[in-house]
């Protein structure tokens, strides 16, 4: 091999490398394991069970549930809205 070729591919193999946590490391990915972590600190944070009444039966669930299934309630709502408007 020539010295101009095993340079040409050592070089490539130490940009790849480099590059590495830089290419993994996304703005989208950062911010989606920061909300991954969060979610999970709140879920442990709010186990404990809760009373909920629903017009007529009185169900009886952890709250983190509760909210979790209010939030994608109005969350549903928000982007039907929003969908509507155009």
């Amino acid at each position: 091999m020539s010295p101009k070729t095993s340079k040409s591919s050592k070089s490539s193999g130490a940009r790849h490398r480099s590059g590495g946590w830089r290419q993994a490391m996304t703005p989208g990915r950062v911010t989606v394991l920061v909300l991954a972590v969060l979610t999970l600190i709140f879920i442990f944070e709010n186990t404990q069970k809760t009373r909920i009444r629903l017009l007529i039966p009185e169900v009886t669930m952890p709250l983190w549930a509760a909210l979790l299934a209010t939030g994608i309630v109005g969350a549903l709502f928000g982007a039907y809205f929003m969908g509507r408007r155009r």
